[in-house]
């Protein structure tokens, strides 16, 4: 956890309550947007809701010896990983390019027979997918029916219909990022007046850290955080919010850029 770097009194916060938190944060994370089964590191896995450090290695090392997972199924013969290990698990662990494309989205496969249903029912084959003929298709499902009609809840066809329209989806996808500019690839690129967007990567007493798209974050300081005085940067701005700023000096010596979210023009 010291090297986060959430700002600059991280190092006063007791370690193991700042290794506390980034856990949760992480284990909300991935069982929100679920990883890939291929390539996710045991340290990644273990954060998966019914797996431990033990049950995490072991789909490691499975993998390594065996070769890439082709379906959510092979997990069960994963040593020491048992029935409700993965029942719990499995629906957050995807598989791109496998046996199954069920296996890449969200849906549990203990609805993968509700799903089959549904498609059939619409003249759908598994194989289609995220094609969009398959949000055509189901664009006017009546809820309640068609829900009664395949054995499923509501909240469950919702689901199912978020899975087959868009396999492979993730979370993080639907929000919002920062427009960089494709002539602005290094420091040698920015000029004086050049406005961009970049994303807060740090918050400190005296500004703002940005990424605005080069190697190097830009400083927002204090000053020009606003057109008003600031007398809390944090009040301002925070970790990953999008913002626009303008290019004050670049010095390449000391790779140093300040930047301002004053308008200059304003």
């Amino acid at each position: 956890p010291q090297s986060i770097g959430v700002g600059q009194y991280q190092h006063d916060v007791p370690q193991k309550q700042l290794g506390e938190q980034l856990d949760q944060v992480v284990e909300t994370a991935v069982n929100r947007v679920g990883v890939n089964l291929n390539t996710a590191s045991p340290e990644l896995l273990v954060h998966i809701s019914g797996l431990t450090k033990t049950t995490a290695q072991n789909i490691v090392s499975y993998r390594n010896e065996t070769g890439q997972f082709e379906n959510r199924s092979q997990l069960k013969k994963v040593p020491r990983l048992g029935p409700k290990a993965f029942e719990q698990s499995v629906g957050f662990l995807r598989i791109i390019g496998g046996s199954n494309p069920l296996d890449n989205t969200d849906i549990h496969p203990e609805s993968y027979a509700a799903a089959k249903k549904l498609m059939k029912q619409h003249g759908l084959a598994i194989d289609q997918l995220g094609d969009a003929t398959v949000s055509a298709a189901l664009s006017n499902v009546h809820l309640t029916e068609e829900a009664q009609a395949i054995g499923v809840g509501e909240e469950t066809l919702k689901d199912i219909i978020k899975g087959v329209e868009t396999p492979g989806r993730d979370l993080r996808d639907e929000m919002p990022a920062p427009l960089l500019r494709k002539d602005v690839l290094t420091m040698e690129d920015l000029k004086p007046g050049m406005k961009l967007q970049g994303t807060v990567r740090n918050v400190v007493d005296f500004g703002v850290f940005v990424d605005i798209g080069v190697k190097q974050d830009g400083l927002v300081h204090i000053s020009k955080l606003s057109d008003h005085f600031v007398k809390d940067p944090s009040k301002v701005a925070s970790v990953g919010d999008i913002v626009t700023v303008w290019i004050e000096s670049v010095d390449l010596d000391r790779h140093r850029i300040q930047l301002t979210m004053v308008d200059p023009e304003g």
